[in-house]
């Protein structure tokens, strides 16, 4: 697939280079691009897929800014609402990040993925835990995206986890507040979630 990253820091250069690894063709979009990466609107243009890897306070302006571009793609949400400074939680009440990306492209396929993972983890010699694969957790409302992006989570590496509507990107911002508290807390960034379940 042609995949587009919004923001070319560690964690789209890190799962961007996972998936250029599994085969796909990966590019960069920036407000200011370098001779490496695309302006934005060049970006979402390539992209079949589109993932946004800014900081959530920046998400609003650029959404908006490129709704019409973003029409009809597979969009993924990766940002947490977090405090930039020292990455404390925003609290969004009854209300998440994902949602709230939903709301603002209502034409495209907005799917919430890969934001409980950390960008030192999204690396091929660093997402074994005793053998088992870390967990990138989807939530959206469109079927056929969610399918699309387990697949390419499981080419990259990770175990993709369908958990239903985007209404569970509350869930997985709260998952991704929680894995930064315990980093912070001194459990470090090599780290993270995996989700056994048991079947009958």
């Amino acid at each position: 697939m042609n995949i587009s990253f919004i923001g070319a820091g560690n964690v789209a250069s890190s799962l961007g280079s996972l998936f250029t690894n599994a085969g796909h063709t990966v590019k960069y979009g920036t407000q200011n691009p370098n001779d490496s990466q695309l302006p934005i609107v060049d970006a979402i243009s390539f992209g079949e897929v589109v993932c946004f890897a800014i900081p959530f306070s920046a998400m609003n302006d650029v959404l908006t800014a490129n709704k019409e571009a973003l029409k009809g793609k597979i969009v993924v949400d990766i940002t947490n609402a977090i405090n930039n400074s020292d990455w404390s939680p925003l609290f969004l009440g009854e209300d998440s990040g994902g949602e709230q990306t939903a709301r603002l492209l209502p034409e495209s396929k907005v799917v919430k993925a890969f934001n409980t993972i950390f960008a030192d983890v999204m690396k091929e010699d660093k997402q074994l835990f005793d053998g088992q694969k870390l967990t990138a957790f989807i939530a959206s409302d469109d079927t056929e995206a969610s399918a699309t992006i387990k697949k390419l989570a499981d080419d990259a590496g990770f175990n993709g986890f369908i958990v239903g509507g985007i209404k569970n990107s509350r869930n997985l911002e709260a998952i991704a507040q929680l894995n930064i508290a315990i980093a912070f807390g001194g459990g470090g960034t090599d780290a993270g979630f995996t989700y056994f379940q048991r079947k009958n």
